[in-house]
């Protein structure tokens, strides 16, 4: 069985913020134009695969702004998590193990009892 880990509450807090953060910049980036930049559509079935796109309009400004903004938060969120003081406690070899935890510790919670 793994290990269990006392996770400080910044830690936990840092790393539900960074799952947030990246659904909310996934959904963003689905909701949005397949190009940045405005460009005609086009097919291309010479691969494995056919590939077709259509026209992109690109992104407003706001719409750049607003990635930017995530992409910013969710470095800034993985630095915290990953430099977290935390990690200096646990010995070498349990490292993977407690970071897939604090991975999954939200889940977890927020599973009902079976």
């Amino acid at each position: 069985m793994a290990e269990t880990y006392d996770f400080p509450s910044d830690l936990l807090a840092g790393q539900e913020e960074l799952h947030q953060v990246r659904a909310e910049l996934l959904a963003l980036l689905k909701r949005l134009p397949w190009s940045v930049e405005p460009l005609d559509g086009f097919s291309d079935d010479h691969g494995w695969r056919k590939v077709e796109r259509p026209a992109s309009p690109g992104w407003t400004p706001d719409e750049q702004a607003e990635v930017e903004k995530l992409r910013q938060r969710e470095r800034e969120l993985a630095v915290f998590v990953t430099c977290h003081r935390f990690w200096s406690e646990v010995p070498p070899a349990g490292k993977v193990d407690a970071r897939m935890s604090v991975k999954h510790a939200g889940e977890t919670a927020a599973q009902p009892p079976s």
